[in-house]
């Protein structure tokens, strides 16, 4: 009941900074994404910090203020205090305390003070909280928030009216919740800035129920100190999801998303999940043209990848520069053609799934969304993947999931499961298309799968064992037998029904068969005379 309360009490905080926004011309403005999500990090570092360091200093946890009793200590003191700090706590300065920018919210400039508090907690923070570009460049945490405001006389006010939402309330009862509370948090955080506004590299958000199916069929036992990768990250829900699965401290994560705003995301849902350790390997740049993670001159390779890739983008601009001898060996399969039209349809995933593969290490595992029409097209890019898959046996297996998963997009998709290593064997091939229940979300209609139903998936997945009309298992050869086709469907044992009766029932039966063709034989030699009779007189006309 108590983390019930909380969630409200969040997801109201988050409401009442966007009353602000829109109160001030920004609702719906490009820029109110920033200032939520970067007014919401600040709040949740300034209240960790503060659960931290009373868990290091007792006495601090028994004043009455904590602020009022830190001002106390030397410099000195203040400076062992930071030292002992956790690694996942933004280390703050006295002056970035959220107590002083409310002490001082009516002072002249208000909004300056603001933004160079912020700043400054970003400059003192760089090291641990950046995330890099792909030339290495440095994105820090904050913006100067208030210069979003057009109308310079509001800024100040406009900071206060922030500031004024977040004193009241405090992130420290519920530091010690775990996975599934921040995720609906961050979920409630980014809802209305994480759709697909139609621009060329739009986010893509890949929902709850499919992360948690990929991350549990990928995750069936115990691993520690293991690598997982996303080349095409987002908001990073599926990461999380499988970070989770694993164990936040036996894994680390890197990630490459073209989008800055998407990393900006990420960040902050490592932050959240308690994975800061991580954010070093959070890379924005182009994952196709210029990958960045690397070990030596090589590409890195890594124990587990997820991905929800783009299906179709236009990248007609970079297609020459791919093209190449270094390429050769990542893109085995090609590289689709600019079409004369419709360049936006250009199959950007097929370089996605041929990335990964390349990048799997030697026991590694994958799980990739794709088209459901990837698995049976018969020729082209699609059909020498999958015939690569098959024969060199990384193939694990293939669930096809209900339509209108995806409440963004109609296509069908399915999962695929690689697994370098191929510790189980035969593959697992599934039809789940007729589970979930079709709701309606907004103007588009989406699949919603219950929580049995998921673990339904991922417990006939990992078991291992047919299901009858749900799940076969198939050898690599029966694969090759039908053309490389990965659609369960194509594999289901024909059923022929059949009823024991008696020779008289047969009979009867026969009999009432030869009537019913009497009947109609009749009837068509009548409509046939009397259309020859029509077709006569149209003659005499």
């Amino acid at each position: 009941m108590v983390t019930q309360d909380f969630t409200a009490q969040t997801k109201e905080l988050i409401d009442n900074l966007k009353g602000v926004c829109t109160s001030y011309g920004l609702g719906n403005d490009g820029n109110e994404f920033k200032i939520i999500t970067q007014v919401f990090l600040y709040k949740f570092m300034n209240d960790k910090f503060g659960y931290e360091v009373k868990q290091i200093e007792p006495k601090l946890k028994e004043a009455e203020s904590w602020e009022q009793e830190i001002a106390k200590y030397t410099d000195s003191q203040y400076e062992m205090l930071l030292m002992k700090l956790s690694p996942d706590s933004a280390k703050l300065k006295r002056a970035h305390f959220l107590s002083n920018l409310h002490n001082r919210q009516n002072n002249e400039e208000f909004a300056k003070f603001f933004d160079d508090t912020l700043r400054d907690i970003a400059i003192f923070n760089n090291d641990i909280f950046s995330v890099k570009t792909g030339t290495g460049a440095k994105i820090t945490l904050f913006d100067e928030l208030s210069n979003y405001i057009t109308d310079s006389s509001q800024r100040d006010n406009f900071c206060r009216a922030i500031i004024n939402q977040l004193v009241n309330f405090s992130f420290e009862k519920i530091f010690n919740q775990k996975f599934d509370f921040f995720s609906t948090i961050f979920e409630y955080l980014i809802k209305d800035y994480n759709k697909d506004g139609g621009g060329k590299y739009a986010e893509y958000y890949t929902p709850h129920a499919v992360s948690k199916i990929m991350a549990s069929i990928l995750v069936d036992e115990p691993v520690s100190n293991v690598t997982c990768y996303d080349p095409s990250a987002g908001s990073g829900t599926l990461l999380m999801n499988l970070a989770h699965a694993i164990g936040e401290e036996r894994c680390t994560i890197y990630s490459q998303d073209i989008s800055q705003k998407s990393s900006s995301m990420l960040r902050l849902n490592l932050i959240l999940n308690n994975l800061v350790h991580s954010i070093q390997n959070i890379i924005q740049g182009n994952t196709i043209l210029v990958p960045y993670h690397k070990a030596g001159d090589k590409l890195m390779t890594f124990d587990y990848i997820v991905s929800n890739p783009p299906f179709k983008l236009d990248f007609s601009d970079y297609v020459a520069d791919l093209d190449n001898k270094k390429n050769s060996e990542r893109f085995f399969a090609g590289i689709p053609n600019v079409p004369n039209k419709d360049k936006d349809k250009m199959s950007i995933y097929l370089l996605f799934i041929q990335h990964i593969m390349f990048s799997l290490s030697k026991r590694g595992k994958a799980a990739i969304v794709v088209p459901t029409g990837f698995i049976t097209a018969q020729s082209g890019i699609e059909k020498k993947i999958r015939e690569r898959l098959v024969d060199e046996k990384m193939l694990r297996g293939v669930v096809s999931m209900p339509s209108n998963i995806f409440a963004t997009t109609g296509t069908n998709v399915s999962i695929l499961f690689l697994d370098k290593a191929n510790t189980k064997g035969d593959i697992v091939l599934m039809d789940a298309s007729k589970l979930g229940t079709k709701v309606k979300e907004g103007k588009n209609q989406k699949t919603l799968l219950s929580g049995k139903e998921e673990q339904l998936i991922v417990n006939a997945f990992n078991d291992h064992k047919p299901l009858e009309d749900f799940t076969v298992v198939v050898s690599y050869e029966q694969i090759k037998e039908k053309n490389y086709s990965f659609s369960a469907g194509q594999y289901f044992d024909v059923k022929i029904e059949y009823t024991d009766i008696t020779p008289e029932e047969f009979a009867a039966k026969m009999n009432g068969f030869k009537s019913n063709l009497k009947s109609l034989f009749t009837e068509s030699k009548g409509l046939e005379a009397e259309i020859q009779i029509q077709l006569e007189g149209l003659k005499y006309e």
